[in-house]
């Protein structure tokens, strides 16, 4: 067995490897076994095993699958550019009659509870031209700093995510303390909630990660949620639906179902109440 340490790229054998993972940490249990916390390489997933369950994974294995990362993220990028497109030749075409209108996206707070997807994240939306800050902020601290986050920048949308998952799969599935991170989303959202209560702002929020507790995230004020099915999201599941949500009309209410074509697992992966549009044309 190659010897196993942190940031080593790895699987799991007893799920034949079906899943990457990066080594976050290694705990030494007080019976000598190791424990390893794991966390996605390309799915917003955390979960532990055993160090002797490990297996570190080849080079090419692992550039095929950045690689399909990175060409998940170019495709989207050009398909926005050439949607861009056509709502801008709309725009002439149905508004422009003085020449003063301006077509405004909506602005985006997103805090990530993963650095390298926080990075991807921030590329993404300049590269597609949304108005975003990216923020990395460890998912125990998001309900720390989101008050403060959300006076200084008022967006109208927030995406609050990270890594999240079951402890005990199939089971448990009301019980707060089976889900890794769950209840600090939770936490945040109903923060989020207050600051929109006292400043009368109509924020959209997209919270969760992979297997994340739907449930209480939509009760607790949450438009857009993961994962009704408790099951695993692809890391640009969260920027979908900001993107959707910031580029739509605000005269036009936007359901789970007009985006869960575009999503890894769909309505399983991702739910919710849905929101009206944050796109304005101001005169």
């Amino acid at each position: 067995m190659d010897k196993i340490k942190k940031g080593d790229i790895v699987g799991r054998h007893s799920y034949g490897k079906d899943i990457l993972f990066t080594v976050e940490r290694i705990i030494k249990k007080s019976n000598g076994k190791k424990i390893c916390i794991l966390k996605g390489l390309t799915l917003r997933i955390i979960a532990d095993a055993d160090i002797e369950d490990l297996v570190v994974i080849g080079k090419d294995r692992i550039q095929n699958n950045m690689r399909s990362m990175e060409n998940k993220l170019e495709n989207r990028i050009k398909k926005c550019a050439r949607e861009s497109i056509k709502q801008v030749n709309l725009f002439k075409r149905y508004y422009l009659g003085s020449g003063k209108e301006k077509e405004l996206n909506g602005k985006i707070l997103h805090l990530d509870g993963d650095k390298k997807y926080a990075d991807k994240s921030l590329k993404y939306y300049r590269k597609i031209g949304l108005n975003a800050i990216v923020r990395n902020v460890p998912e125990n601290r998001q309900e720390i700093v989101v008050l403060d986050l959300l006076n200084r920048y008022n967006p109208d949308i927030l995406v609050i995510t990270g890594h999240d998952g079951m402890i005990k799969n199939g089971t448990g599935y009301n019980d707060i303390y089976n889900y890794r991170n769950s209840r600090y989303f939770i936490n945040t959202v109903k923060i989020a909630k207050k600051w929109v209560l006292n400043s009368g702002k109509d924020l959209v929020i997209f919270a969760g990660a992979c297997q994340s507790y739907y449930e209480a995230l939509v009760s607790a004020g949450a438009n857009f949620a993961s994962s009704p099915a408790r099951v695993l999201i692809d890391f640009m599941d969260p920027l979908i639906v900001a993107e959707k949500v910031a580029t739509t009309e605000e005269y036009k209410y936007i359901t789970i179902k007009d985006i869960a074509d575009e999503l890894r697992d769909g309505t399983k992966g991702v739910g919710g109440i849905g929101a009206r549009g944050k796109k304005t044309v101001e005169q």
